[in-house]
């Protein structure tokens, strides 16, 4: 087995399926960004927003030092969020709740709806929590992927995955214990009673 796949094998994971929907309507609304400054070179088509940037599109939110958007022929968009900890946040589908994540680098594809956090990545749903080196959200089918390390990575030993993930909680009635019955005493048979 070679070494970059002998690092990589520790790298699996976590999925987080049926428990995480993005917010659907999100993929529909305009992308908004705000920064400092901004450098635009239309002929590469990459747009670079640098200090205290924002990019917002419907409830996600990444926000970074620097944020680079690129957009391919097909017209469809691409940014990276760069920052000592830049951090995404997104409302859950039908749910009060985000899902948020953190890392050193963030890179967003509009089309496919695929974040990627690098580099001391952590992500989080409610109480659950989740660290790794890389870590890969798919906004369409709800599925995390946590990586030890990341691919570029130059370490020959692997980090591991850590997670927090809380127990599920049953519904109220569940979780209320039944009410206890007083036990009749026997006919004919009077209850004992405390002697002083």
């Amino acid at each position: 087995m070679s070494r970059q796949k002998n690092r990589l094998f520790p790298a699996l994971l976590l999925l987080w399926a049926s428990a995480c929907f993005a917010e659907q309507a999100d993929r529909d609304k305009p992308i908004y960004l705000e920064a400092d400054q901004v450098l635009i070179d239309d002929v590469q088509q990459v747009s670079t927003f640098t200090g205290n940037v924002r990019l917002s599109q419907g409830s996600l939110l990444i926000r970074g030092d620097k944020i680079v958007v690129t957009q391919d022929k097909e017209g469809f968009k691409h940014a990276t969020a760069y920052g000592n900890t830049a951090e995404f946040r997104q409302k859950r589908e039908g749910i009060e709740g985000y899902v948020e994540g953190f890392g050193e680098r963030i890179e967003y594809d509009v089309q496919t709806e695929i974040l990627n956090l690098h580099k001391q990545a952590r992500l989080l749903r409610g109480l659950d929590e989740v660290h790794g080196e890389s870590i890969t959200y798919n906004a369409k089918s709800e599925i995390f992927q946590v990586a030890g390390s990341d691919e570029s990575s130059t370490e020959t030993t692997p980090k591991r995955v850590r997670a927090v993930l809380q127990p599920k909680q049953d519904s109220e009635a569940a979780s209320t214990p039944a009410p206890v019955e007083p036990v009749a005493a026997p006919a004919g048979n009077s209850p004992p009673t405390e002697q002083p």
